[in-house]
């Protein structure tokens, strides 16, 4: 008997219409889609056929996505935590009914079996219902005061921008585990996704933006960098994102000085 052979190309067809992708993709987005940086051509590790191409973020694509989502953080900060819930509740709801096609998206892109792929997008829709719940237990101390007419207090404060660099091997898992909680503690993210990986994160980044704007938020909450080390240097370097939750190898955590002044100008 023949073993079944998976078909890179009428795969792709098929997810790429559910997940409404092109082959041809802008990899940034700040609100709206740019890429006037260098083409990336993504080909599948099954077989080697041809996915697509993503146009990678430049500087000033960057530039624009860090502003985009530093702005939206002004208003996103002040939203009631248990609103910030609801729509991350509503962008899970989107991962439940796009769970298999962005698995086999994930197959497509990282090589991993099927059922490894919808389970990572499972985690993704697992950590949205944790992050819903947790919208309305962020709780703190009432502390008694030896002052007069005081009184003393514990107050969760969001940071900002919060930086998101993932790996290939759980291209959009370790995204959602730090976008869901960001989030609903009222920060913003700025994703760059593995260079490996890049059309797993523009479809998740579309989805997130499509609830955003059905929620009347700004849908720059999520921000997304697609690009290979250069983004990543600008992203760690960067002073203005007061924290970035990086998945790698060593090497990852060190960016270079260069790139530093760069990226914080």
């Amino acid at each position: 008997m023949t073993p079944n052979k998976f078909d890179a190309a009428s795969v792709r067809d098929e997810v790429f219409t559910d997940l409404r992708l092109t082959q041809t993709e802008n990899g940034t987005f700040s609100g709206t889609w740019t890429g006037n940086g260098p083409a990336l051509e993504k080909r599948s590790p099954i077989d080697g056929s041809l996915l697509g191409t993503v146009r990678q973020a430049s500087e000033e694509d960057y530039q624009a996505a860090v502003g985009a989502a530093s702005r939206a953080f002004a208003a996103w900060r002040l939203l009631p935590a248990p609103k910030r819930g609801d729509v991350v509740r509503r962008i899970g709801d989107r991962l439940r009914t796009a769970k298999q096609s962005l698995g086999k998206l994930i197959t497509l892109e990282a090589g991993k079996i099927v059922a490894e792929g919808e389970g990572e997008v499972q985690e993704m829709i697992d950590i949205c219902d944790f992050a819903n719940g947790l919208s309305r237990q962020l709780y703190g101390l009432t502390i008694a005061s030896e002052r007069p007419q005081h009184r003393m207090f514990e107050q969760w404060h969001p940071l900002g921008v919060v930086g998101v660099i993932s790996a290939f091997n759980f291209p959009v898992a370790v995204w959602s585990w730090n976008a869901m909680i960001a989030a609903v503690t009222g920060n913003t993210v700025l994703w760059k996704p593995s260079e490996k990986t890049p059309f797993t994160a523009i479809a998740c980044t579309k989805i997130a933006a499509e609830v955003c704007e059905q929620a009347g938020v700004d849908p720059a909450i999520f921000s997304l960098v697609c690009g290979d080390r250069p983004v990543g240097e600008w992203l760690a370097a960067d002073r203005r994102i007061p924290l970035v939750s990086a998945t790698g190898s060593t090497r990852n955590g060190a960016p270079s000085r260069s790139s530093r002044s760069r990226a914080s100008g």
